[in-house]
């Protein structure tokens, strides 16, 4: 298992795959306010490639690129925040998508813990820490420390997903599940064009 750690954009000719993982760090949790700092992928081969965004940067090509191939699928968790992060940071649409939490509560109505460590934990068997996830993710040089966590953010989606497939398909919310993936990009297009806490569909 490596980190590799690009400045701006992933390298020319960099091919992850048909499935990545991918995780956002920002500074806040406002995705509009709050500037996207790294991008963190993987391909599901235990290597974690992360790029590095700097202020004021609005182009990436090559990973545009893959955010937008259509034979590419782009694996997430919570990926309502992170496809509008991306959106908001270089004007890209990221589809087709794949999103574990959303998978979680159409399964896991037993329980209202949907958090990826939770997830982790009771259906791969993997504890990841979570200590650096409020640290300044702005620093123009990130920590060890800093790469290993937000690796670990990516590196065992590909598992999860396999989980959340079997136990979609045994409670016949397949189809439900994927219609759901489809509208990600658009609910990310409302929280960034001023809807973040109303529901549209509400009477």
């Amino acid at each position: 298992m490596a980190n590799h750690l690009y400045q701006n954009d992933l390298p020319d000719g960099l091919d992850l795959g048909p499935t990545v993982a991918i995780d956002c760090e920002t500074m806040g949790l406002n995705p509009r306010r709050d500037r996207l700092c790294l991008i963190q992928m993987s391909g599901g081969d235990g290597d974690c490639h992360l790029v590095q965004v700097s202020r004021g940067q609005t182009e990436a090509p090559n990973l545009c690129r893959m955010l937008e191939n259509p034979n590419v699928l782009k694996l997430f968790h919570f990926g309502r925040f992170d496809i509008a992060a991306l959106h908001n940071a270089f004007g890209t649409t990221t589809t087709p998508v794949y999103c574990t939490k959303i998978a979680s509560k159409l399964v896991r109505t037993f329980t209202d813990r949907h958090g990826l460590k939770t997830l982790l934990q009771d259906m791969v068997g993997i504890d990841i820490s979570k200590h650096q996830q409020q640290s300044d993710w702005g620093a123009p040089q990130l920590t060890d420390a800093q790469l290993d966590y937000a690796a670990s953010d990516v590196l065992y989606l590909h598992e999860l997903k396999a989980a959340f497939d079997v136990l979609l398909a045994r409670e016949g919310r397949s189809e439900l599940a994927q219609a759901c993936f489809n509208f990600l990009p658009t609910r990310a297009r409302l929280d960034l064009a001023g809807w973040p806490d109303i529901d549209i569909f509400a009477h």
